[in-house]
């Protein structure tokens, strides 16, 4: 008998550490407001983040990676319902409380789930993950000082600095949030080590969030003198009040005082750069103690952010808005037969994650996720992932992005947008008036009402003009 249950018990260990062999680990890193503009690889600005650069070049490289906007201002509680649901954005509400979500799927394939970090999902944490810890709030507590600043560069010299810990924010229990969510991850690689099953970690930073705190050091690495202000730089954005941004009703836009000077977009900058860079000094601690496990070689590590920001861009401060630089993020992936360098152009959305990873775990994708897996694309299969993307924020600005072109719609201020985005990736030569594209422009409105239909969009798009734009 005794001889029977160690036959017994060695076939059940044998059985899951099959499993494990079988199916990978799945490392899921989440940034906050983190635009391309924050990745020094991008070659787009200053910023030095040299491990999430190693992970790009060791992995695949998504350059157009889209969110697909919110339905109020809190543009990151849409795409994170987005990406933990699977459905798209007029439908993820609905599926967040009805449906099954990412990390009960992950669990249900044979996974011990992991999360810790920024939640800001209508779900609790606690009970769809195995194991979750210090799950944070939608953002920092706000430092009422760090808003409408600076005013100058002597206003700088006596206000806040970011540096400052008295205020709490990302320094609230004298840690700084970002080392404390790279710690608990670090714990959670070293509880997986000795687990049978294969793991799921959701490690969620909040940064690049305001209040944009980090050490000092860091802020030091980014003399002002260094920092470029944006080609698309505006003091203010001529329809940010039709838009839903008003300079002193919406909280991100308060951040900066307006009109927007350069002086304070610098320093803007300068702080988002040094959390950037911060954050990534907390990642490569994460990817070192994944290798020290021996779990590196069986692991997917896949990096994004819920969406991008301006800081400065267009004479806008926050992520509310259509340009790329709020729509677009980051999206790397690597892991076995992941070719290193490969970079990829057609336009896929960040909660692709969510089904990539499905894949990886061989989980039939349910019904209600909408968002495919990137892995067709990487292994060469598909060619196109989604043939139009759509944007939208609140009932205050639609888009359609296909093609080299991006029509912008806006409701309110009866105004459309049409932009080139191969020739003009800053978005600064507006083609919507030019006679010339006027076919081009009734096309894309014609496409958009067709896609609006499958996002489940309401909103009465039709009464915009796409002959000629109301002049401000």
């Amino acid at each position: 008998m005794k001889h029977t249950l160690l036959i017994l018990f060695a076939s059940i260990l044998s059985l899951q550490a099959a499993e494990k062999t079988e199916k990978p680990n799945i490392l899921f890193i989440f940034a906050d407001d983190m635009s391309l503009d924050a990745i020094g690889s991008s070659g787009r600005t200053c910023v030095k983040t040299p491990n999430l650069d190693k992970l790009r070049a060791n992995g695949a490289n998504f350059s157009n990676s889209y969110n697909m906007g919110a339905w109020n201002g809190a543009v990151c509680a849409a795409s994170r319902a987005m990406l933990v649901s699977g459905s798209f954005v007029n439908r993820a509400q609905n599926a967040i409380k009805n449906e099954v979500t990412w990390p009960e799927l992950m669990s249900k394939a044979g996974y011990t789930t992991y999360m810790t970090g920024k939640w800001h999902v209508r779900a609790d944490a606690k009970k769809i993950f195995n194991h979750a810890k210090n799950v944070r709030p939608g953002m920092p507590r706000a430092v009422k000082e760090g808003y409408n600043r600076p005013l100058s560069p002597e206003d700088y010299e006596k206000g806040w600095k970011p540096w400052d810990k008295s205020k709490g924010g990302f320094w609230q229990g004298g840690t700084h949030w970002s080392e404390v969510e790279a710690n608990t991850a670090i714990d959670f690689i070293g509880q997986a080590k000795n687990d049978p099953k294969p793991f799921f970690m959701y490690i969620a930073f909040n940064a690049t969030h305001d209040p944009r705190q980090a050490p000092k050091e860091f802020i030091d690495m980014y003399p002002l003198e260094d920092i470029k202000i944006p080609q698309n730089f505006l003091a203010n954005y001529p329809y940010d009040s039709e838009i839903g941004c008003p300079p002193k009703g919406l909280r991100d836009e308060r951040l900066m005082p307006s009109p927007r000077t350069e002086y304070a977009v610098k320093v803007h900058r300068q702080e988002y750069f040094a959390l950037a860079t911060h954050m990534d000094v907390q990642i490569g601690r994460i990817f070192a103690a994944l290798e020290k496990s021996g779990q590196a070689d069986n692991t997917y590590i896949i990096f994004t952010a819920d969406h991008g920001l301006s800081v400065g861009c267009h004479g806008l401060v926050g992520k509310q808005s259509m340009y790329d630089h709020s729509m677009k993020v980051p999206f790397f992936i690597s892991g076995p037969g992941i070719k290193a360098g490969s970079e990829f152009k057609m336009p896929i959305y960040l909660q692709d994650a969510m089904a990539t990873s499905l894949e990886l775990a061989k989980v039939e994708k349910p019904v209600h996720v909408e968002f495919n897996s990137v892995l067709p694309l990487i292994r060469g299969e598909k060619k196109v992932q989604y043939s139009e993307i759509y944007g939208k924020y609140i009932n205050s600005q639609r888009m359609i992005a296909k093609g080299d072109y991006k029509l912008i719609m806006y409701p309110k201020a009866q105004k459309v947008r049409l932009f080139n985005t191969v020739k003009d990736p800053e978005e600064m030569n507006d083609l919507a008036d030019k006679p010339e594209f006027k076919d081009l422009r009734i096309q894309l409105k014609m496409d958009f009402l067709k896609l609006q239909k499958e996002m489940a969009d309401t909103l009465d798009v039709d009464a915009i003009p796409v002959k000629k734009n109301k002049k401000k």
